[in-house]
């Protein structure tokens, strides 16, 4: 499909030029990706994942695009040959680095909001399998007794290949919105190792979970392009906004965020389909009779999970799922001291890595702040419910707990999506700081209002 062609079409859809080719090249990840099923040997899969993926990375964002890919990714190659025992730090450094520089120089937010795209979100993607894999090689040194349960089960022993690399982190296209997943998991589906193995259960087939999610992406588009015309952003800064009533400029708000939220369905329900065909999403067989193949490395949202979360805690584990996986594993956990509990600021400082893996906007920032404090506000209401399990108490503080979850979200995204400082603050404020005050209110009456500690933790302490 040439130029014209995309010119005629782009705005009978309502989207720019660029937008339409990487659509189009998104959309084609599917197809590369079945055909991966059919590559004879492990090292044609590898050169076939690293090819399409390069060419599929010039035809959406054009030559220089595999350039912006190829720095970091040789560097963190270069630092797992040339200096393992700290190869991890110095890959986080310098990809987190270099992903910031590009941040700062595209500014791609703005891009974004005005119909536009560049490679930036495609780096933010590979910067993450950069890290967990050089992160993984470097704990290949470590002793097993020393490990977390995800550092055993990811690390690698052996430095892989150069192409087995480039293949794992431009695989079919994966990084153009994810999922990422882990260079053993890789490794092991190209090699058809591990759950890839051919076992007595067969083959699991990927038809049926692939259609399931192509009908998701396109009940999520249509969602979309109905409710986009009427909630746009713009309206924040429209001076009709700031004359409605305070409830109607929250209501607004939930509008907003709820409306944007199915874009990101869209997209994630594509790479999701696209990850399922090609295999790499199989994580094992349910235990039911016949038992059935499980996609869940191909998850990357559960849809009715987000709306219907009864506890901000729960939000992680069904948006962005990898991604939260990810910042879990190499950020999170690696903050705790052996021996100690997390606390918020370990919180606090996942929430900065993903602001900052996001870029440098003011609003990314204010939004995964927010986060942190929406979680922080949403553990005080589960600790109260715990303790009142079983009477009156425990029924109003569920509901106070799901209410304050659609509230304190929805009020957050506004940042996440207008970007700008004064934007962020001016929608804020049009509600009165309300998703801000809520949860500093929560976490300072959490040390006033203590709940009683569990019978069983008394009991286990006096042991």
């Amino acid at each position: 499909m040439g130029l014209p062609e995309l010119e005629s079409m782009a705005p009978a859809i309502g989207v720019s030029v660029p937008v339409l080719r990487f659509l189009l090249c998104f959309i084609a990840t599917i197809p590369v990706s079945f055909l991966h099923r059919f590559v004879p040997s492990a090292t044609s899969r590898h050169l076939y994942a690293a090819v399409t993926g390069a060419v599929l990375s010039y035809l959406s964002f054009g030559f220089s695009s595999n350039l912006h890919f190829f720095g970091p990714m040789l560097l963190g190659y270069a630092s797992m040959v040339l200096c393992r025992r700290y190869c991890g730090i110095i890959t986080y450094i310098a990809a987190f680095g270099y992903l910031i520089g590009c941040h700062v120089y595209y500014m791609s937010g703005d891009a974004w909001k005005e119909g536009g795209i560049d490679a930036t979100g495609a780096l933010m993607v590979i910067t993450l399998k950069i890290i967990s894999s050089v992160i993984n090689y470097q704990d290949g040194l470590l002793k097993e007794e020393d490990l977390r349960e995800s550092q055993k089960k990811n690390r690698l022993l052996e430095l892989p290949s150069l192409l087995e690399y480039v293949g794992f982190c431009l695989c079919c296209g994966s990084h153009f919105a994810g999922p990422v997943y882990e260079m053993k998991d890789y490794l092991e589906w190209t090699e058809r190792k591990g759950l890839w193995k051919p076992s007595e259960k067969g083959k699991p087939s990927p038809f049926g979970s692939t259609l399931r999610a192509l009908l998701q992406a396109a009940i999520c588009m249509g969602l979309y392009l109905y409710l986009v015309p009427h909630f746009p952003l713009s309206r924040f800064t429209d001076p009709v906004y700031h004359e409605w009533g305070f409830f109607k400029r929250l209501g607004y708000q939930y509008m907003a965020g709820f409306t944007a939220r199915w874009k990101y369905y869209f997209i994630w329900s594509i790479s999701e389909a696209a990850i399922i065909i090609s295999g790499l999403g199989f994580s094992g067989w349910t235990n039911s009779s016949p038992p059935k193949p499980r996609w869940d490395r191909a998850k990357n949202v559960d849809v009715l999970g987000v709306e219907l979360a009864m506890s901000s805690v729960q939000l992680p584990l069904v948006w962005n799922i990898q991604v939260s996986t990810w910042l879990r594993h190499y950020v999170y956990e690696r903050l705790v001291q052996k021996g100690r509990k997390p606390g918020f600021f370990q919180l606090l400082a996942t929430q900065a890595v993903s602001a900052v893996w996001h870029g440098l906007y003011p609003g990314y920032i204010i939004f995964f702040v927010q986060s942190a404090l929406m979680i922080a506000g949403s553990r005080v209401i589960y600790r109260w419910q715990q303790a009142t399990k079983g009477t009156m108490f425990e029924k109003i503080l569920v509901a106070m707990n799901f209410a304050y979850t659609l509230l304190i979200l929805n009020y957050s995204a506004v940042g996440f999506m207008v970007l700008s400082l004064h934007e962020t603050l001016t929608a804020y404020g049009s509600v009165y700081y309300i998703g801000t005050i809520i949860p500093i209110l929560l976490i300072l009456l959490s040390k006033v209002i203590k709940p009683p500690r569990p019978a069983t933790s008394k009991a286990r302490k006096a042991e």
